[in-house]
């Protein structure tokens, strides 16, 4: 189908893994800077806007309802669709163990409340709004996400830091997948007014069997063991990420997936990267570049 799309964050960890996946597919692609480029121009002529916009924690407050009002207005006056990466944040704690569509937004935390009101504002505006909800990522290269930076930072040493219970289900996305998944949403059918909500299935791991599954990757046996909360508790007077993500704490001790059946709808024919195979790609980067 192809088509022109304005990718915004396009150095972030999901916009610069759509950006390469919509010029795979022949789309003529954009990359928004935001110290030069003026938004509303940049999506002239533009068929797609991925909102890939995603500022620190600890600037969501000043920032993320600013950038999603404009995101709205630059789709509106071009015409553009607009394609959101969703989380896990606003169902909040205590949400079901499985995570649809139909799942009420019901956080009540900081970040989890701004990320319900964002994704309110698009349902309202009426502009044609696909929100791909996802898990924690998995990334082919070093990206500073938990998975790189903590949890598997000392896997080649036999030994998987985890956040949370080694015993709880959670939800995780590969990367490619997830941009390859958001081009074929891109080409498919026209999108509802408001908001389309397609949660992508992932990986749903323990903590036990991502250690067993990076084992099986780096041939040598891997153990998991609890990573210690306290120096980030401690550091919260003077670390503001420190108390963002104590707040979201919650999530590695929340049994939850994410409900497949809409994606599947959706893209029958997909077939997401084996597990062991982005586990591979994810601990060994030589691996995706000679993927």
């Amino acid at each position: 189908m192809g088509g022109t799309v304005l990718v915004l964050g396009s150095s972030g960890r999901f916009g610069r893994h759509a950006a390469e996946a919509f010029w795979n597919a022949g789309w003529r692609v954009r990359l928004f800077d935001r110290g030069r480029d003026d938004l509303t121009a940049a999506a002239r002529g533009a068929d797609l806007i991925v909102a890939g916009w995603n500022p620190p924690y600890e600037r969501w407050a000043a920032e993320l309802a600013g950038l999603t009002r404009a995101v709205i207005g630059a789709a509106r006056a071009s015409g553009a669709r607009v394609l959101l990466p969703g989380n896990v944040y606003v169902f909040g704690e205590g949400a079901p163990a499985v995570l649809g569509p139909g799942t009420p937004h019901a956080a009540r935390n900081p970040l989890g409340r701004l990320r319900v009101e964002m994704e309110a504002a698009f349902r309202a505006s009426g502009v044609p709004t696909l929100v791909l909800r996802a898990g924690d990522f998995l990334d082919d290269c070093p990206s500073g996400a938990w998975f790189d930076r903590v949890i598997a930072a000392k896997a080649r040493q036999g030994v998987l830091t985890y956040p949370g219970r080694t015993d709880v289900p959670h939800a995780w996305a590969w990367l490619p997948d997830l941009a390859r998944a958001a081009v074929s949403l891109a080409e498919g059918p026209d999108w509802e007014p408001g908001v389309t909500d397609i949660p992508f299935p992932g990986f749903t791991l323990t903590g036990a069997e991502l250690a067993e599954a990076l084992g099986r990757t780096l041939g040598r046996p891997v153990a998991a063991r609890p990573m210690a909360w306290w120096p980030v508790r401690a550091a919260t007077p003077v670390w503001p990420l420190a108390r963002h993500l104590t707040e979201m704490r919650y999530l590695w001790d929340m049994p939850h997936r994410l409900d497949g059946t809409a994606f599947a709808g959706a893209l029958p024919d997909f077939r997401e990267t084996p597990l062991d195979e982005a586990l591979a790609r994810a601990t060994d980067p030589a691996q995706s570049v000679a993927a």
